[in-house]
């Protein structure tokens, strides 16, 4: 069916509430409205749904978060033996707390046992959940750090990452076994009445606060001096507010003050252009708590609180917004130091990062004698690498990292945790301050031991079908006619990860080149937005070189890619 055929159906389905039809009505005279919202279904993927929200199959509503979890229920009816168990997460963004419900309420409808979390919670926290109430699966309602007009629906399988591609696979073909708009569907109050689905929440949370809080290093240090940091939270209107300033308080990290405009769950997120705490622009209300406390460093988690971002003042009294390589970097050497000086150190210790993340973690790594993997983009990869570890003995997982601002330690939760993050910052801050040191000078110490690694990211956004389209044919493109220099530096390895014969790992859309002195870059489309990034970066002895050596090849890079998107 086209477009104006799937806009017919959906208005004239007798499943469809007046509602939507209303909310369709009022686009019936807007031909490139109705296409955008019904030229394609919501594709459902390693990350489960995301989307704009609205009515239509291209955006996410109640109908396409049922048929969803109609596909999950189908695929546990076959592959679980007895009663299948499934824990549900939301965060704070519009229709969160609707679209879980309505999970719980398809699911229960199948006889699944379901853990519903009674307030907001973090996609950590669920992560965490899956293994400790043994479930066979996982759902947490979120657009992470998306613009507020998004949602998503993320899928996490039993071992508590995000859902790997057979999974994924799986449940997808079940979602087109679906007929219509009808799913299998048990009122809510009925599933609670009956024991279908269980609310949870306080005696869940005290579990995971107890486990996280075993991976400090220096426990006794930290419950100690920790009243005497000060330290500046924002949640950024989301679901981190409770959880983070539970953990520091627990720690002995009590001096917290939190960003009273962003405290409040709000999908929003009013004092942000998007609650990224990627963009400097999210610490601007924190700037100013800062600075009337006599803060150092503060701290944000985006709105399901997987992601944590870091500004530390620096030595001149301006504040640096660090990168999520830079936050990597000083978590690994900070971890590994403590665990040296302290006889915790494995023999057989395991760091995992991203194909697109700093190479400084290489070095760091080397130095304290404990591997590093690389994997692809997406947190699931280091969570494939964790469950590798406990099956073989081979290593013992103590950290990983994305540069886009996730990072895990331990192996409680299987996806990115801001909230082990944030305490695992507030522990630094601690050590290092017993040393004279704030983490800035920890992170100029690091570049001055390592030698300077930065890194840059840009991403370009382009909406709709037109845009995906263009995404699409500059990777195409690309692989027509490769680079053979970036910059007027040689091309001495491009590796097409599509190609997994090359690259020793699962086929995926991105391109790797690496230059002859020693810089690299890497393009990829976004899994979960309508983006291609590009990623650069480059390692110099001095950081007025790798200052110039970046900006060289961003701006080559840059031309390149404004041209093969059309956008020139």
């Amino acid at each position: 069916m086209n477009a104006t055929e799937r806009y017919a159906l959906w208005m004239n389905s007798p499943d469809i509430d007046e509602q939507t039809k209303a909310e369709l009505r009022a686009i019936e005279h807007d031909p490139q409205e109705i296409e955008e919202r019904f030229y394609t279904e919501l594709e459902f993927g390693t990350a489960g749904l995301r989307g704009i929200l609205g009515a239509g199959d291209n955006r996410m509503n109640v109908y396409n978060v049922r048929k969803a979890t109609e596909g999950l229920a189908r695929h546990l009816d076959e592959s679980v033996q007895g009663t299948a168990r499934v824990c549900i997460a939301y965060d704070s963004r519009h229709c969160s707390d609707l679209f879980a419900r309505e999970t719980a309420c398809v699911l229960a409808a199948h006889g699944v046992k379901v853990f519903l979390y009674s307030t907001l919670h973090s996609v950590p926290q669920l992560s965490f959940t899956i293994r400790e109430l043994h479930c066979d699966a996982g759902v947490v309602v979120t657009a992470s750090h998306n613009p507020p007009k998004y949602n998503g629906y993320k899928v996490y399988g039993p071992s508590a990452g995000q859902a790997a591609p057979d999974l994924a696979n799986a449940i997808t073909e079940k979602i087109r076994s679906v007929e219509g708009f009808k799913t299998a569907y048990k009122p809510f109050d009925e599933a609670i009445r009956d024991g279908s689905v269980e609310l949870i929440g306080r005696e869940i949370d005290e579990i995971y606060y107890q486990k996280t809080m075993t991976l400090l290093t220096q426990p006794d240090l930290v419950k100690e001096k920790g009243r005497d940091l000060k330290l500046v939270y924002t949640p950024l209107h989301g679901s981190g507010n409770v959880p983070v300033r539970e953990i520091l308080k627990r720690i002995g990290v009590t001096n917290v003050t939190v960003v009273k405009e962003q405290e409040a769950p709000d999908g929003d997120f009013p004092t942000v252009k998007a609650p990224n705490p990627e963009d400097p622009n999210a610490f601007t209300l924190a700037f100013r708590y800062a600075e009337q406390v006599g803060a150092t460093v503060i701290i944000g988690t985006d709105p399901d609180s997987d992601r944590l971002g870091l500004a530390v003042k620096k030595t001149d009294g301006d504040w640096a917004v660090l990168t999520g390589n830079q936050i990597g970097a000083i978590l690994i050497h900070s971890l590994l130091s403590s665990y040296k000086a302290t006889g915790m150190l494995p023999n057989n210790g395991l760091v995992v990062r991203s194909i697109v993340s700093t190479q400084l973690a290489d070095a760091i790594c080397a130095r304290f004698g404990v591997a590093l993997k690389e994997v692809l983009t997406g947190f699931r990869f280091i969570a494939e690498q964790i469950a590798e570890c406990e099956q073989t003995k081979k290593h013992t997982f103590l950290f990983g990292f994305e540069e886009s601002y996730g990072f895990l330690a331990g192996s409680f939760a299987r996806d990115k945790d801001a909230i082990c993050a944030a305490m695992l910052v507030a522990e630094a801050c601690v050590v290092y301050r017993e040393r004279g040191m704030t983490l800035y000078d920890a992170l100029m110490e690091i570049y001055e031991t390592y030698g300077w690694y930065r890194e840059s990211v840009k991403s370009y956004t382009l909406e709709g079908k037109a845009g995906i389209e263009a995404i699409k044919n500059a990777m195409v493109l690309l692989r027509k006619s490769p680079l053979s220099e970036i910059a007027n530096t040689a091309v001495t390895k491009a590796e097409d990860f599509q190609k997994p014969e090359e690259t020793g790992l699962p086929a995926s859309n991105v391109l790797r080149y690496t230059l002859s002195d020693g810089a690299w870059v890497t393009v990829r489309p976004s899994g979960t937005e309508p983006k291609l990034k590009l990623y650069i970066g480059a390692h110099e002895t001095t950081d007025e070189a790798l200052t110039a050596r970046l900006s060289a090849l961003m701006n080559d890079m840059d031309a390149k890619l404004t041209t093969l998107l059309g956008l020139a």
